[in-house]
């Protein structure tokens, strides 16, 4: 576990057709710690546990959602039980829904590094504004343009290491609200232009 961290989400744990229960409550938190540390952009996420009353011989099967939000996309995963005896355990079923929780956020990262990739040169700017207390800022570029960019699209958690005036480097990309940037990253003090 990372020492002293605090986790930037709040996350929303819902028990349906079941009492709550601190432990189960404390393994999911524990899970949700562990894919904003492999994930770092998750801006957002809720779990649902339901427990499904079967009307055969066996017990509860139980029935796990999550949503996440990271920037630019909404990821559901969604653990039914079928015919999967092993979802008579809730802590199975949570620890599979977050493995596949976690497979889809593998996937969307090589799916974004395959993207970063195909674009030539990442564009390079100049923080113009900050705005920490709602969590964005703007980047000038060169050319003179404002680019909007949001705490969850800087690399490496740097947002509060950022002041005006920082030269950044950025992929560019086209949000609800015009261009906005995403990846952006602080250069370094040997920034060689390509």
């Amino acid at each position: 576990m990372s020492e002293g961290k605090a986790m930037r989400l709040s996350p929303q744990i819902t028990f349906r057709n079941m009492s709550p229960s601190e432990a189960m409550e404390r393994n999911i938190l524990e899970r949700i710690e562990k894919l904003d540390s492999f994930y770092d952009g998750i801006m957002s996420c809720r779990v649902m546990v339901e427990a499904s009353h079967k009307h055969h011989h066996q017990g509860n099967v139980y029935h796990v959602r999550i949503d996440l939000t990271v920037p630019g996309h909404e990821l559901a995963v969604s653990r039914d039980p079928g015919l999967d005896h092993a979802h008579e355990d809730a802590y199975v079923a949570i620890r599979d829904a977050f493995d596949a929780a976690r497979r889809q956020l593998e996937d969307l990262e090589r799916r974004q590094r395959s993207q970063v990739k195909t674009h030539e040169v990442q564009v390079h700017g100049r923080i113009s504004r900050l705005i920490p207390a709602e969590d964005f800022g703007i980047i000038e570029t060169p050319e003179g343009r404002e680019i909007y960019f949001h705490r969850h699209s800087v690399v490496n958690s740097d947002f509060d290491r950022l002041t005006v005036g920082t030269a950044v480097r950025f992929a560019e990309e086209t949000g609800e609200e015009g261009p906005q940037a995403s990846s952006v990253r602080v250069e370094g003090k040997h920034h060689l232009i390509g």
